[in-house]
């Protein structure tokens, strides 16, 4: 996958998490979770610009491995608002949770190759 498909899909991914936000049900429990998710959403493809501009390849590795930990929190947090009930639109959040779990293998490997390629 070329660098710019991947960013295109990471911004994809995040204004389909914004879609799903926009959503979600008005509760303590929906605003709540809708705030985490927005932040957790959106923010791999901000830190995937970030991950571009590295100063070292261990920087890279270390802001890939961000876009990880905030893939997962988003999977999560989808997880829980399918469970929920929290968005009316049940085939919204499956499809958001399959992208999402495309992008984490997507990363899982782009990590383990950069790592690999580092002790080079």
């Amino acid at each position: 996958m070329k660098k710019y498909d991947l960013e295109d899909r990471l911004i994809s991914f995040s204004v389909m998490i914004v879609d799903i936000v926009n959503a979600t049900s008005n509760t303590k429990a929906g605003n709540h979770l809708a705030g985490q998710l927005v932040r957790s959403g959106t923010s791999v493809s901000l830190n995937y610009g970030e991950a571009q501009s590295a100063e070292s390849k261990r920087d890279f590795i270390h802001k890939m491995k961000i876009i990880l930990k905030e893939l997962r929190e988003t999977h999560i947090n989808l997880k829980i608002i399918h469970r929920c009930n929290l968005h009316k639109d049940k085939n919204k959040i499956i499809k958001a949770k399959e992208e999402n779990n495309q992008l984490i293998a997507i990363f899982v490997k782009s990590i383990s190759t950069a790592q690999n390629n580092s002790h080079l």
